[in-house]
């Protein structure tokens, strides 16, 4: 009962930290502010992450913040691997669209670190950093060899970050209304055509 109590304690505390990231951003992220809206003691903070640098880690690596390599892919990976490179590419980079959408706190979060980067951040970009490389790991063969994938699947990425960032408070960008499912199917498309050319 204990054991499930505290788990049950860790997972309120991980859900709090990043409510609290994405309201109020992180210059007001403190083991107070979590505590507050955890409705728990601040001490157990330190008593199961040793403080706030390792609750943001434990946020970080929660499968809520960021997904995951099967996510992305979607399908079972030798069904994936006998795709072309260019619908690789373009599936991943469409998931991670949906993916994203449906992550609003992660999204609050992308648009938090663009103003204020600092300590807490680098963990979670240390996540997204170790997921891109054991997606480049296991996938990183890819393509033409003329073409430089880990220069490619950056910009695409970079895209798509901060389109569904800044779609959480922003309706249009250049043009494109990123506030509705026919924008972002436009959007979708634009990437398979890309990658099509691109990776062919």
């Amino acid at each position: 009962m204990a054991s499930r109590d505290k788990e049950a304690t860790k997972a309120k505390l991980i859900k709090a930290a990043g409510q609290v990231m994405a309201r109020d951003g992180f210059a007001k992220m403190g083991v107070n502010a979590v505590a507050r809206e955890a409705t728990v003691d601040k001490v157990l903070i330190y008593r199961y992450f040793g403080g706030l640098e390792g609750l943001i880690k434990a946020y970080a690596e929660d499968g809520d913040f960021w997904p995951g390599v099967e996510e992305l892919i979607a399908e079972p990976e030798a069904i994936y691997r006998a795709r072309p490179a260019a619908e690789q590419m373009a599936r991943v980079f469409r998931n991670l669209i949906s993916a994203l959408r449906r992550r609003p706190v992660t999204l609050e979060i992308l648009a938090w670190e663009m103003a204020d980067g600092n300590e807490l951040t680098k963990h979670l970009d240390e996540v997204r950093e170790t997921l891109g490389r054991e997606f480049t790991r296991r996938f990183g063969h890819a393509g033409p060899a003329e073409v430089d994938l880990m220069a490619f699947s950056a910009l695409m990425a970079a895209s798509v970050n901060y389109l569904t960032a800044r779609s959480r408070h922003n309706k249009s960008f250049n043009g494109m209304d990123i506030s509705k499912e026919d924008g972002w199917k436009r959007l979708e498309e634009t990437i398979s055509t890309v990658c099509l050319k691109v990776l062919s």
